[in-house]
């Protein structure tokens, strides 16, 4: 596993978040459009962590504009209907 690549995307992903809880508590004209960018920025941080999780460094350095979309895709490979 890229590390470095996977730590600072979930780092990324957990500092989204926790702005995204606060506006919404502190902010009573938060709205549905700002949800939207903040949640399509949250999951580009989560995709991206877990789908680029085994590229290399050089990889992760370059990163070209064909792996930026890839990347940042829900992922196919977790079946989220089963339940533990």
């Amino acid at each position: 596993m890229n590390r470095e690549h996977t730590l600072f995307h979930l780092q990324e992903a957990s500092e989204e978040l926790a702005r995204m809880i606060n506006e919404i508590k502190t902010d009573q004209s938060y709205s549905s459009g700002e949800l939207y960018v903040s949640m399509a920025h949250l999951y580009h941080h989560i995709n991206t962590a877990w789908n680029a999780r085994e590229i290399s460094s050089s990889q992760a350095q370059e990163c070209s504009e064909e792996n930026f979309k890839l990347w940042q895709q829900f992922p196919t490979d977790i079946d989220l209907s089963n339940e533990s």
